[in-house]
């Protein structure tokens, strides 16, 4: 019997899941499929489940990652403290009756990926969007002791907003996350958050958790102020790996 697995969120047309995926079936000959299950409400994730009897367990992307917790009968204690969810396992009945746990494997691939980058060397961040993986990342900043702010379009209890970064913030919190879709395939890779990049420096790191292109136009303008960059390759590479073995557990 031929096992299912897949990835549901609103576009899909950037992700590299399912090649990923079924290159890792394919060369380890396993009897799988992964499926991207594009669907423009969560609403259709029962309709998905009931018409794939051998689904296993399913990512989760934009915009779903918070939305998809409804339909969840427990969480792992990451996916609680974060409350978002990247990776769903589904567990089945002799009946056949499905219950899905959720799990968060962005913030197993954001900490492995940043860790060697920043040890003694950044102490504050600034979280860049509000939204599902942004929880992620300051769920990873503070296990790794680091403080951070998040920065969202509009100013509110928990973010200042983009054009309230004065030149002491950019000056003392030299790591710099993009959480945001922008610069992203399908998202317009010739956008970039609005901070100010005149004030970035070689103590800065950038990072962003976009993997699709590689070098966005964030990435591009830090490095033209001299400042380390790093793509969300790495991250997204060892998040599936870590999905793997969710599912496998």
């Amino acid at each position: 019997m031929k096992k299912e697995y897949g990835i549901i969120g609103f576009p899909l047309g950037q992700s590299a899941s399912p090649a990923f995926f079924n290159r890792k079936f394919a060369n380890e000959g396993i009897n799988a499929e992964y499926i991207p299950f594009e669907i423009e409400s969560i609403e259709e994730l029962p309709r998905i489940i009931e018409e794939h009897p051998t689904l296993q367990g399913f990512n989760v992307t934009i915009p779903y990652k918070l939305q998809v917790m409804k339909f969840l009968e427990g969480l792992s204690p990451a996916a609680e403290g974060i409350q978002a969810v990247n990776v769903v396992k589904v567990e089945r009945d002799a009946d056949g009756t499905p219950h899905l746990y959720g799990h968060n494997s962005d913030v197993i691939g954001f900490t492995r990926s940043l860790e060697p980058l920043v040890k003694g060397k950044h102490t504050k961040a600034l979280i860049l969007g509000t939204g599902g993986v942004s929880k992620a990342v300051a769920y990873s900043l503070t296990q790794l002791g680091i403080e951070y702010i998040f920065v969202s379009r509009k100013a509110g209890e928990n973010a200042i907003a983009y054009e309230q970064i004065t030149e002491e913030i950019m000056h003392t919190h030299t790591l710099i996350i993009n959480c945001t879709p922008l610069g992203m395939v399908g998202h317009g890779v010739d956008q970039c958050p609005a901070i100010p990049y005149e004030l970035l420096s070689e103590k800065h790191l950038l990072y962003d958790i976009v993997y699709n292109p590689e070098n966005t136009l964030f990435l591009q303008k830090g490095a033209a102020q001299g400042a380390a960059t790093k793509s969300g390759y790495e991250m997204w590479h060892l998040q599936a790996l870590a999905s793997w073995e969710i599912w496998n557990r």
